[in-house]
């Protein structure tokens, strides 16, 4: 069975972006760069909600960034009930059960999926008890306001530690795992 891991830069205070949606913090070197080129070649599909979706889909396309290539070919899932299409490349626009569809998806041969979305389809996918693992990137900043990943969570989700990752940019990733309730 495929697994979901949510993959997300966040600032040391938990925020994913600023107030004004600024990613500027992003702590970001080559070995970071090779760190997230291996860990797109473990994957084969992306998972985003519609705001990632659009944010993702006008950057990526025209960039001539090495994580480009991976980023344009790989199979999206984009989960979105106010989108009408989706016109990047290798983009699927579901609007049904994300429950029932991802649970689908999960049960396909292939690779892991990655969600790199913002904080509404994580929160909802975390509700759904769709996350198999959270690979929470961590920047060495205090933003100390900003939009936090973690928003209208109503329970209590224990995590497992799996494993640790420095970097020389002063990035942390830090993998957990739920634990079964």
């Amino acid at each position: 069975m495929r697994n979901v891991i949510v993959s997300i830069f966040l600032s040391i205070d938990g925020f994913f972006e600023g107030l004004n949606k600024e990613l500027d913090w992003h702590g970001w070197d080559n070995e970071m760069e090779k760190y997230m080129s291996d860990f797109l070649d473990t994957v084969d599909a992306i998972i985003l909600g519609r705001v990632s979706y659009q944010l993702l889909a006008a950057y990526w396309p025209s960039s001539n960034e090495s994580l480009a290539p991976k980023l344009n070919s790989l199979p999206k899932f984009v989960f979105s009930n106010t989108l009408e299409k989706v016109e990047w490349n290798n983009s699927r626009l579901i609007k049904g059960n994300i429950k029932d569809e991802i649970s689908k998806i999960k049960l396909q041969n292939g690779k892991d999926l990655v969600l790199f979305g913002g904080a509404d389809i994580a929160s909802t996918f975390l509700q759904l008890d769709l996350i198999d693992e959270y690979q929470i990137i961590f920047s060495p900043v205090i933003l100390g306001k900003g939009n936090p990943f973690f928003k209208d969570i109503m329970n209590r989700y224990n995590l497992k530690l799996l494993k640790t990752k420095s970097f020389d940019c002063g990035n942390v990733i830090i993998n957990y795992q739920p634990i079964a309730k």
